[in-house]
């Protein structure tokens, strides 16, 4: 059974706050998933104090005139607080995972011990940060949104050339937009990436609700991604694109679910089913009463229910013989 990898992704939405980000760890525990996933980085090393926020960010959160910069500001956690962050992760008993956006924070997670970088979908263009991850030859997890075919293949190849095991990387299709539109998601083009660079495949998760998530696993996702947030209605740019605690635990519960439906391919009859088999499936029965010594016939059989004689697909082997007995309407033949 295939067994997904189910990235519970917190990101900000923490909201700046250590206790909100511990709780994040507890609830991603609590609802099965497998990995939580922050975001690290320096604010100020990340985004230009000239960078405006994105349509969905002015939308989700109070302030409105304040630039991206200012924002994102506010979010952010001290250094102290990721190995305080990993020490619960510990605790708990769920992997710590973070995204670096920035050399330092490359630097610092690599110092903390972490043997998966998660490259996000803004990067996948940025040669000297992708050259700076792949030098650790650490397991990669390459998000795609916005990106094409040849983008993916570069920074593919900016990895594996800076020191990276081609193996080692994992990629994720992608939407980046907060929610992704229904006719935006594409979810065909996981596959598109998965026959392109024979590398396993997942998918990262912006849209609203669990079902497409659920769809991912059915159609071969290794890895799902998806924001949690303890509260939709909480101050943020990213908590309405999230789910909450019960959503997030019904997502994972169903994800198991299809991962057991799913199955090992083989076509047979099921432990389960076996029992029905005599009762749906039919026998060759006499259909009026057939006296000894006459000769089987399409008016004088017929097929009905239970499967405990003779196979229909017996038929043709029995018209024409020769009743040895007596036989009364649906009895079932014997020759």
């Amino acid at each position: 059974m295939q067994r997904t990898l189910i990235i519970a992704e917190a990101g900000v939405n923490h909201n700046g706050d250590l206790n909100l980000a511990k709780r994040l760890i507890e609830v991603a525990k609590e609802s099965g998933a497998d990995i939580i996933k922050f975001q690290t980085g320096k604010p100020e090393n990340v985004i230009s104090r000239f960078a405006p926020k994105a349509q969905y960010q002015i939308e989700n959160t109070k302030n409105s005139q304040e630039n991206q910069l200012e924002m994102v500001k506010k979010l952010a956690l001290r250094d102290d607080d990721w190995t305080t962050l990993i020490q619960h992760c510990k605790k708990v008993g769920i992997e710590f995972l973070s995204t670096p956006f920035d050399f330092e924070s490359i630097e610092l997670l690599d110092k903390l011990g972490i043997q998966t970088f998660k490259i996000p979908s803004g990067e996948i263009t940025n040669l000297p940060y992708l050259r700076k991850i792949g030098k650790f030859n650490k397991n990669i997890i390459l998000s795609t949104g916005m990106s094409n075919l040849g983008e993916i293949e570069t920074a593919i190849s900016i990895l594996t050339d800076a020191g990276t095991k081609r193996e080692n990387i994992t990629i994720l299709h992608c939407n980046t937009e907060y929610p992704t539109p229904m006719q935006d998601v594409n979810l065909k083009a996981m596959q598109t990436i998965a026959n392109a660079f024979h590398l396993p495949v997942g998918y990262s998760d912006h849209t609203q609700g669990i079902h497409i998530p659920i769809a991912a696993v059915a159609m071969g996702a290794k890895v799902i991604e998806k924001h949690f947030t303890l509260d939709k209605n909480m101050d943020g740019p990213d908590h309405k694109a999230s789910l909450e605690p019960h959503e997030l635990k019904e997502m994972i519960r169903c994800i198991r679910e299809i991962e057991v439906a799913l199955g090992n391919g083989i076509k047979q009859e099921s432990e389960s089913e076996k029992k029905n088999k005599p009762i749906a499936r039919k026998s060759i029965v006499a259909n009026r009463v057939i006296k000894a010594g006459e000769v089987f016939s399409e008016e004088n059989l017929y097929v009905k229910r239970p499967a405990n004689g003779l196979s229909p697909m017996e038929w043709d082997n029995v018209i024409g013989k020769i009743a040895k007995r007596d036989f009364v309407e649906d009895e079932i033949i014997i020759l």
